[in-house]
Formats: C-alpha cells, sequence, structure tokens
C-alpha cells in the first residue's frame, strides 16, 4: 500500500528514480482496484463511469511513476513513446520496466535502492 501512496504523494514528480518493486506494485493495486471498481460499475449499472473516472484520476500518476523507472535503468523518460508502436513497443516497455536498477547513480539521481 505504501507504494501506491508514494506515486500519489509524486503526483507531479517526472525527476528522479523509481525501483521496479514500485512501479510493479502500483501496477498490481490500479489492477485490483479496476476490476473492484469494474464489479461495483456492472453492479450499480453506470456503464463504466467510475472505471473511466479513476482512470483518468491515475493517469499522470502512472505516466511520472513510468517515466521515473525509465529514468531508474538510465533511459530518457521519452522513451515511453515506444509504447505507441503496435505490439513491439509495449514488449520493449515491458523489458524496460523488469529490468533492475541502474547500479550506482545516474543522470537522474542517486540509486533509490540506496546501493
Amino acid at each position: 500500500m505504501n507504494w501506491y501512496l508514494d506515486a500519489w504523494k509524486n503526483y507531479f514528480n517526472f525527476d528522479g528514480r523509481s525501483r521496479r518493486q514500485a512501479y510493479w506494485m502500483f501496477v498490481l493495486f490500479n489492477l485490483i482496484a479496476f476490476l473492484i471498481i469494474g464489479g461495483i460499475d456492472g453492479a450499480i449499472g453506470t456503464g463504466g463511469l467510475l472505471s473511466s473516472i479513476y482512470g483518468l484520476a491515475v493517469f499522470i500518476p502512472g505516466l511520472a511513476l513510468a517515466v521515473r523507472r525509465l529514468h531508474d535503468i538510465g533511459k530518457s523518460g521519452w522513451w515511453f513513446l515506444i509504447g505507441f508502436i503496435p505490439l513491439v513497443g509495449l514488449i520493449i516497455l515491458i523489458v524496460f520496466f523488469v529490468t533492475d536498477s541502474q547500479p550506482g547513480s545516474n543522470a537522474y539521481g542517486p540509486n533509490p535502492k540506496g546501493a
């Protein structure tokens, strides 16, 4: 839960680095939240309105966390745009997001692992 709250605390923070665990815990929590909210949407018949509102709310913190995750492996945040290439771009992004942190400091700051 702390990983999820940390992403919200850094809502517009596109600087620095974020650990792999922080990114994937945020993704996992959002997946669970979308499933729950989707179930509520279906039960009360809002046609996905609640899910859409939640999706809009988490878009910026998710984008900022993804950029900080790319910074952690030494890539520019602009690499996120490769995801717009159908299929191949998504696969490349997933590989980037599962890659371990670049050891030591890099151009984007100190290693968040503290190692």
